[in-house]
């Protein structure tokens, strides 16, 4: 029988604990493992989309020098709603401003293609009561205020031809202030909260008050 020679003995033996501790390496070494899917940034809510386009809308009728007195105070308050988490009454009220700010962009344009002589356009249209219209009905429709609570502005408005506020016809024309003030909206809304009891056929006092306001 041949006789490995003692320095073999050790050369062979080192070896095989280095392949042997290579391999355990290799075994022990963790698989790489796939990088975190990375998260898409939140995107603005609808209320900050509506005082942003706002904000767009002011700025283009700012830079015509042709913006209504109250089109900043509704963007302020929808901020302060956005803050306070009402995001329905942001986006009313943001949207209110837009449309102050485009109609006032409008304004300019028209008054400069028509004869200056004639008196300037106000922000105002009409509406025509169909069967089943109530003034509460009316100012609630979007085109008009989106809020019922805001009826007295009609009321107001039309006071020559309505003579109970709670008793309106088909066919009757009222015409509708598509801006009022932040003023003038509060007072409404404020007299449509307390008005108290009410019949048809009879003015009740609350509203003759709110008229010679």
């Amino acid at each position: 029988m041949m006789q490995i020679p003692p320095l073999k003995i050790v050369v062979v033996a080192v070896a095989s604990l280095g392949f042997a501790a290579g391999c355990a390496q290799q075994q022990t070494q963790p698989e790489p493992q796939p990088a975190p899917a990375p998260v898409a940034p939140k995107g603005p809510s609808e209320a900050e989309k509506a005082i942003a386009d706002a904000k767009a809308a002011i700025s283009k009728a700012k830079s015509l020098d042709w913006i209504w007195r109250d089109t900043e105070k509704f963007l302020k308050k929808a901020e302060a709603a956005l803050a306070k988490g009402d995001e329905a009454k942001a986006i009313k009220l943001a949207n209110k401003a837009k449309l102050q700010a485009d109609l006032a962009v409008e304004q300019y344009y028209l008054e400069r293609s028509v004869d200056r002589s004639l008196p300037p356009l106000k922000g105002v249209t009409s509406y025509t009561v169909v069967r089943g219209d109530s003034l509460w009905r009316i100012a609630g429709k979007d085109e008009i205020y989106g809020d019922p609570y805001e009826w007295p502005l009609i009321y107001k408005a039309n006071a020559d031809q309505i003579e109970d506020a709670d008793l309106i016809y088909p066919g009757q024309e009222f015409q509708i202030d598509i801006a009022p003030s932040a003023d003038e909206v509060e007072a409404a809304i404020r007299h449509a909260r307390t008005r108290g009891a009410w019949s048809l056929g009879v003015v009740e006092e609350s509203d003759r008050a709110y008229l010679g306001r």
